[in-house]
């Protein structure tokens, strides 16, 4: 009987690891996925060449935002990312005196925002003929 509660417990303990791990390996690559989604100039000038397909740009860029035709028809992608980065820190204390006592708190916070834009222009063929991209930090 003993053994049987004792194999039973284990059973659970281990169940609760390892579903505590799948858990931890999901959120895992969940944040791996939006890191990798990150679109910098730096991949906008190392992977997109003139004569480039569609294909190979969306696979390099991701889907656009916006995808048009200029004046004679040919399709124009745009893509237009905007980033919010904020940091804040908090620190407080306390102190005694014989029978007073004093708290206090401070703390701050910063956010900065960073905008990109890319525009791409593909031919009558559907081969990238101009990119430009401008950039912002604010």
């Amino acid at each position: 009987m003993f053994k049987k509660v004792l194999k039973a417990i284990v059973f659970i303990c281990l169940v609760a690891l390892f579903t505590g791990c799948v858990a931890a390996r999901h959120a895992s690559d969940t944040q791996e996925g939006l890191r990798g989604d990150k679109l910098t100039v730096g991949t906008v000038q190392k992977e997109i060449k003139k004569g480039m397909s569609g294909a190979e740009v969306a696979a390099a860029l991701g889907s656009p935002n916006i995808v048009t035709t200029d004046e004679q028809g040919r399709e124009v992608w745009i893509y237009d990312k905007i980033s919010t980065d904020r940091v804040q820190s908090e620190s407080s204390g306390y102190g005694t005196l014989i029978l007073l006592g004093y708290r206090g708190s401070a703390g701050s916070s910063s956010t900065s925002q960073q905008t990109l834009t890319i525009i791409i222009k593909f031919d009558n063929d559907k081969k990238v003929r101009d990119f430009a991209y401008h950039t912002s930090r604010f």
